[in-house]
């Protein structure tokens, strides 16, 4: 339900927006004394929302993300449609991780900080959307089929650095990628939230086990 209420606010916005463009745009041209062909009726109006309503902005559950023990199933096949779509424009890919236990990422995180290596994240277990199946990672293969971290590689030979196309094309499937963070850079990351945020995770997930769950997920 909420996940409803917060896809039919975004619309109401976005609705409004667009009707208040199309009369602004052609207010001005009156008051300038220009006539135009460019005025968008209500059909277009119409023809318009009805793309962006029957886009793929799948709803779901916040009860399927909580007991996640793998990745859910939408990320799992966006994730095979990435591959598919960089193979298709000549780069190779692999992805390095994807679901990952509350212990697994405590583990992670003690990496550069209490256990040899450098630190690699800021979430401790239960904090990052690995932990509930959203969040893959991803590296490039070299053409020995080695995994390569290069973000100037350009396999492919268009000559523009393969990383940042498989960036762009995961971004055009819907998901959210870390070399676009300010706070905390994180350039093999993709995720979805589906709308929801990491604490409105943790919450449903305390809600529904107890609190017994709030120090494994570091919220005491």
């Amino acid at each position: 339900m909420r996940s409803f209420l917060k896809s039919f606010i975004f619309l109401f916005v976005c609705v409004a927006l667009l009707i208040f463009m199309v009369f602004y745009i052609n207010r001005d041209e009156a008051f300038n004394g220009v006539e135009s062909d460019s005025f968008i009726d209500i059909t277009h109006i119409e023809n318009t929302l009805a793309q962006f309503i029957s886009s793929d902005k799948p709803e779901v559950e916040i009860e399927e993300i909580i007991y996640a023990e793998g990745l859910h199933p939408i990320i799992e096949e966006k994730t095979e449609q990435l591959i598919e779509h960089a193979a298709a424009v000549g780069i190779d890919l692999m992805i390095t991780d994807g679901f990952r236990s509350i212990e697994e990422q405590n583990e992670l995180f003690r990496q550069g900080r209490s256990a040899g290596g450098k630190i690699v994240t800021n979430a401790m277990g239960g904090q990052s959307l690995h932990n509930f199946g959203l969040a893959v990672d991803y590296a490039l293969l070299n053409q020995s089929g080695q995994p390569i971290w290069d973000l100037t590689y350009d396999g492919n030979n268009n000559g523009e650095p393969d990383w940042f196309e498989v960036a762009e094309l995961a971004k055009d499937l819907g998901f959210e990628w870390g070399g676009d963070w300010t706070d905390f850079v994180d350039f093999p990351h993709l995720q979805m939230t589906f709308g929801y945020t990491i604490e409105e995770i943790q919450q449903a997930l305390l809600e529904a086990e107890g609190e017994e769950n709030e120090e494994l997920l570091h919220l005491q």
